[in-house]
């Protein structure tokens, strides 16, 4: 081993060289060919024709200013992006936006080494230090900062055992972690499946039934009532009138949580005077966006008093139900889209006057009880699975980050 020099790195193989950027990397500027697909560069280093990975999401431009040539094996470095991994080897011919930087490789460099390297940075923060302009979940990396960036270099037949073996190691991780991703959606599916259930069809798989009288579910428990959402809660509006309540409350993927006033980006209003005073057992619906946002969960039960935004619809129980109930019913109602096409206007935002005559399906109190604890249990036992997969994926990607760095900084070698 020897001195790199590198304050971050430390020792490298005797072997090793080390160069700046601008030695081993050339910066392209190709023209735009007429027949050209635009290329997009992800965060997990997929350098691709957008045609070929997904259409929707992107911010669409009406005239390609600055657009650049990319050709299939190029080197590909979000200038944006480039600080969470959005770097890779094209495998694609086509066209990009000016914000990618656009480089091929000098002399004996290798570009899946390199990119490797890049990646390795990345998650060592690197990029986050290098950057100008750094903002909220972004960064500004510019060639400038590239090509004074200092480059570890094994021989060029070294490169390529270490990206041929970094290949087939990360494979093996994502399939791992793609395996967990997909229990983890199924147990959220089963989760679902279950709530649908009980909310719906009760807990005696014996019940006597009867048809529902709405299109979303045929039939439902004989003793069980149905009626307008209204005639059983109504919109509850408390302002808060300049008293800064110490939770600010939001809704998020169904669970309502607290946020920071004094450590929000910057994002919160002046004032919160207009926002809505909530308490413990409250159903807050986000019904904003429904066209456009199909994925979140758009129903939360309240644990706490705060305050929220006056965007989302709070619900209380006119009689002693049982707001845990109302509040499942609900997510089952957002989960099968019976809000969809309800409301007006592009973005598809509906209000409570929307909601009013909406059918609800209405047990005994006792099984309102019954069903609530039923799910509490079954809901937190899928949860506390999905918990255990979901470290399981932070503990892969924590690994996979290692062995980049230890094979890429020459602390391990391939034998």
């Amino acid at each position: 081993m020897k001195d790199s020099g590198i304050p971050w790195l430390k020792a490298i193989p005797e072997q090793w060289n080390v160069e700046r950027g601008k030695n081993v990397l050339l910066l392209r500027k190709r023209p735009v060919r007429e027949d050209d697909e635009v290329i997009t560069c992800f965060r997990d280093g997929e350098v691709v024709l957008r045609s070929e990975r997904r259409t929707d999401g992107f911010t669409m431009s009406d005239k390609e200013i600055g657009y650049q040539g990319i050709n299939k094996g190029d080197i590909v470095i979000h200038g944006m992006d480039g600080f969470a991994g959005a770097m890779g080897v094209s495998k694609s011919t086509g066209k990009g936006s000016p914000v990618l930087i656009v480089c091929s490789p000098k002399y004996d460099a290798i570009p899946e080494y390199v990119v490797y390297y890049l990646r390795s940075l990345a998650m060592t923060n690197v990029f986050v230090a290098l950057a100008t302009g750094i903002r909220e979940r972004s960064c500004d990396l510019r060639w400038n900062k590239i090509s004074e960036l200092e480059f570890i270099l094994p021989p060029s037949e070294e490169q390529q055992r270490i990206a041929d073996f970094l290949d087939q190691k990360c494979s093996e991780i994502d399939e791992i972690v793609a395996l967990q991703e997909q229990i983890i959606e199924e147990l959220k599916a089963y989760k679902q499946a279950i709530i649908t259930e009980a909310v719906c069809k009760g807990l005696n798989p014996d019940a006597e039934m009867k048809p529902s009288g709405v299109e979303w579910i045929d039939e439902i428990p004989t003793g069980w009532g149905v009626k307008m959402l209204g005639s059983l809660l109504y919109e509850h509006k408390q302002k808060n009138t300049g008293l800064i309540e110490n939770n600010l409350l939001s809704l998020s993927y169904g669970r309502i949580i607290r946020k920071d006033i004094n450590t929000n980006g910057g994002l919160l209003p002046m004032s919160f005077e207009g926002y809505n005073i909530i308490g413990k057992n409250d159903i807050v619906l986000r019904m904003t966006d429904l066209q456009n946002d199909h994925k979140s969960l758009r129903t939360g039960l309240c644990n706490e008093t705060g305050i929220i935004t006056s965007a989302y619809i709070t619900l209380r129980p006119k009689t002693q139900l049982n707001s845990k109930y109302i509040h499942y019913l609900l997510h089952t109602y957002d989960v099968l889209k019976v809000f969809y096409g309800m409301g007006d206007g592009v973005r598809q935002s509906i209000g409570f006057d929307d909601i009013r005559k909406l059918l609800i399906f209405i047990p005994s109190a006792k099984e309102q009880d019954e069903i609530c604890n039923y799910l509490d249990q079954k809901c937190a036992e899928i949860d506390s699975l999905v918990a255990i997969k979901q470290q399981k994926i932070e503990e892969l990607k924590d690994y996979k980050k290692s062995i980049i760095y230890e094979y890429i900084t020459g602390k391990k070698e391939i034998i």
